[in-house]
């Protein structure tokens, strides 16, 4: 589903992001868009968050898929 991998790929890209925050202390997103207060900042944050919500449903549709083939 193209809504999954859409989900997915922000999802990495959030976790890319928090990694350099917690190896490097830099913010790409913040530093891109002109720092972590501002608008477009405040919009990807939310959008990549709303994503990794997203990607919860996943974990649970695999399971469900496995639990199906094993049946």
């Amino acid at each position: 589903m193209i809504m999954d991998r859409i989900a997915l790929i922000l999802t990495v890209i959030g976790a890319l992001n928090w990694g350099s925050i917690g190896l490097f202390q830099f913010d790409l997103v913040a530093w891109i868009c002109g720092g972590q207060s501002s608008l477009l900042s405040r919009i990807i944050y939310t959008v990549v968050g709303l994503a990794g919500i997203w990607c919860i449903s996943l974990i649970f549709r695999a399971r469900e898929s496995f639990e199906q083939i094993e049946e």
